[in-house]
């Protein structure tokens, strides 16, 4: 068995190769010893990785409440807002229904007191007839009336003694 030259000297930088690797895998899982310079740049790298991460999340720690607090103030403007729509709306709806109830009012009142001089006129027209009348003979007049909203009735009664 006999090695050719190419072979072996391909072999051997491999190996040279693979060891090479391994050393240097090995010096970076080494911890660098406490009082090196390595050891004292590390320790401040990480130490200014940790600041400025604090600092990040300080930063968007402020930025999240301020938004909080702008969505805070913002739902409440929508709220006081919404109840002053309503507000008015309730206000509208209230002043027109008042009104609507006021112009009913006027109008029952103006019929029943049309009806009412209606009475009126016809127990003037009958008075005067019955006095002419009563002159003529001794008899009583007994009448009844009711006013409804649709109609008038007279009920009239005469008695002779």
């Amino acid at each position: 068995m006999a090695i050719c030259r190419s072979e072996f000297s391909r072999r051997s930088s491999t190996v040279a190769f693979v060891r090479q690797n391994e050393d240097e895998s090995i010096q970076r899982n080494q911890k660098p010893k406490r009082g090196s310079t390595k050891y004292k740049a590390k320790a401040a790298t990480r130490l200014q990785a940790w600041w400025r991460g604090t600092l990040v999340r300080r930063t968007l720690l402020r930025f999240a409440l301020s938004a909080w607090i702008i969505q805070c103030w913002w739902r409440l403007t929508l709220g006081r807002i919404a109840e002053k729509r309503r507000r008015k709306v309730l206000i509208d709806y209230s002043s027109r229904e008042r009104a609507v109830v006021k112009l009913q009012s006027l109008i029952r009142m103006w019929r029943v007191h049309w009806r009412y001089c209606q009475v009126l006129n016809a127990i003037y027209i009958i008075q005067g007839h019955w006095q002419y009348h009563n002159c003529q003979s001794c008899s009583f007049l007994r009448g009844h009336c009711v006013i409804t909203t649709t109609h008038l009735q007279f009920h009239i009664e005469i008695i002779d003694h």
